[in-house]
């Protein structure tokens, strides 16, 4: 079994995956606001005694790898490499913004004339976001993007693009006008689509030092100093 962990974004959630052939065991998501600290370990416990599994029975860990929250990847981070360290299992880190695109093109028709935008709020007018193929191949690696109507211009002039998550709202009033973009709504990144390309990056064997791995923040940790 592999279990995927998602703490990236304001819901908690966790999966279990068959490693043999990929299927989808049970899943679990808890939708409160700064719970992650105190529910994850719960929501791991309880997917793994409604599916009838124990911790000896997990083969691997993964984990989305951001970017995102700061302190949701942080959690989910030292969640996996103690669950990793202590059933000397591998821990496998997934892109979130890369699972949120395999999220939405597998369910999109025409995915195959369709470029796949997620965006996550990072604060004021600025995103996180990234573009992929249906397949999941990098057309625009994922960066930090600063909001105007304007921007990804360049993408949008030849193939349709479809942005989604929770920064996308902040992007739609300033595109209404080009023909070749779409938004949709109600997108939150999963640990479904998380353990999905977390099966197929353990069948690749692409694992993490689990000492050393750190989640991919791509800004560093915004701080402010105490007027006090």
């Amino acid at each position: 079994m592999l279990l995927s962990l998602e703490t990236s974004s304001p819901v908690c959630s966790v999966a279990l995956h068959n490693v043999a052939d990929g299927r989808l065991i049970g899943q679990s998501e808890l939708r409160l606001e700064k719970s992650h600290s105190t529910h994850l370990t719960v929501l791991i416990e309880q997917l793994l005694e409604n599916t009838g599994h124990a911790l000896a029975d997990l083969a691997a860990v993964a984990v989305s790898d951001g970017p995102g929250s700061y302190t949701g990847l942080r959690i989910g981070a030292a969640a996996a490499k103690g669950l990793c360290f202590a059933l000397d299992i591998p821990l496998v880190a997934v892109s979130t913004l890369g699972a949120l695109a395999a999220q939405v093109a597998a369910v999109t028709a025409g995915a195959e004339e369709t470029l796949f935008c997620p965006m996550l709020d990072a604060r004021r007018m600025e995103v996180y976001t990234a573009i992929y193929a249906h397949d999941g191949q990098e057309v625009l690696a994922p960066a930090p993007l600063i909001l105007a109507p304007g921007a990804l211009a360049e993408q949008m002039a030849h193939r349709r693009v479809l942005c989604f998550g929770n920064g996308a709202v902040k992007f739609q009033p300033l595109v209404t006008e080009q023909a070749n973009i779409g938004f949709l709504a109600g997108i939150e990144p999963s640990a479904v689509a998380v353990g999905a390309l977390g099966v197929a990056a353990f069948r690749r064997q692409a694992f993490q030092d689990v000492a050393y791995y750190e989640p991919f923040y791509l800004k560093e940790v915004y701080t402010t100093t105490p007027r006090s």
